[in-house]
């Protein structure tokens, strides 16, 4: 049996998945276990977020919007069960799979009692889990809108749009890949820092930064040529020394 311990990603796709650009929490401490569903959820193109503990989870969730989350039950510090309860008490909605070793009906019963949307027993094929993910989106279409919104700058996740609309002008939007996505939402989080090029490169790639340095300079080109589209080619600033940042005048 396929398990997420040992399973071979799935076949690479030729086309967009349904769940390009969606933002998810996984939270799991085995290392193992989480590095084989990080692997399949960004071949899927979610934007992954791991993590391995409940206490740096709880940190993640008040810091970011997620589409969706993945918590293990048993964690170091918080557990994915008082995740569960922090979140519904919050009246956050967010649809949440609950992983766990836990196979009895009385365990069952307290995952969705906390809040769990679902629930999935260890272990399990990558297929049930992605199909599971697939169920939670339908049952919970208002969180494919899901937005980040900036000064003038309005992100939304569902479809990797930006919008910018300044005071008294009509709204110009454009829609982004997946990697343009990914580094304007890194300058959205931090609008008044400037990033450097290593900071970049692994926060999009988890690589050696010294390796590809000349990858963040093309990907910020690529980026600036999509927002010249709708007459906001200045919104990315170039610092001395080789760093970047979101232009000031959009994050009024």
């Amino acid at each position: 049996m396929i398990t997420a311990y040992n399973n071979p990603l799935v076949q690479s796709q030729s086309v967009e998945s349904e769940f390009a650009g969606m933002k998810i929490l996984l939270v799991e401490d085995e290392f193992d276990v989480g590095s084989a569903i990080q692997r399949t959820l960004k071949q899927e193109q979610f934007i992954v977020d791991w993590v391995q503990n409940g206490d740096e989870a709880w940190y993640c969730l008040k810091q970011a919007q997620y589409t969706m989350a993945i918590l293990d039950w048993m964690l170091p510090g918080l557990t994915g069960l008082e995740l569960c309860k922090r979140l519904r008490s919050q009246q956050n909605a967010m649809p949440i799979l609950m992983l766990t070793a836990r196979d009895r009906w009385e365990d069952k019963v307290h995952g969705l009692d906390a809040g769990a949307d679902d629930y999935l027993i260890k272990p399990f094929r990558m297929e049930e889990l992605l199909a599971r993910l697939r169920a939670l989106q339908r049952r919970a279409p208002q969180f494919q809108s899901q937005q980040l919104q900036v000064g003038y700058l309005t992100l939304e996740y569902g479809d990797r749009t930006l919008s910018c609309q300044f005071p008294d002008t009509p709204t110009r939007s454009t829609r982004l890949s997946k990697k343009e996505f990914q580094l304007l939402e890194y300058f959205m989080k931090h609008p008044r820092q400037a990033m450097s090029r290593n900071q970049i490169l692994n926060y999009l790639y988890e690589l050696d930064a010294e390796r590809i340095s000349n990858v963040v300079a093309a990907q910020v080109r690529l980026l600036r040529r999509r927002l010249a589209e709708i007459d906001c080619g200045d919104l990315i600033e170039t610092i001395p020394g080789g760093s970047y940042r979101l232009n000031p005048r959009y994050a009024e």
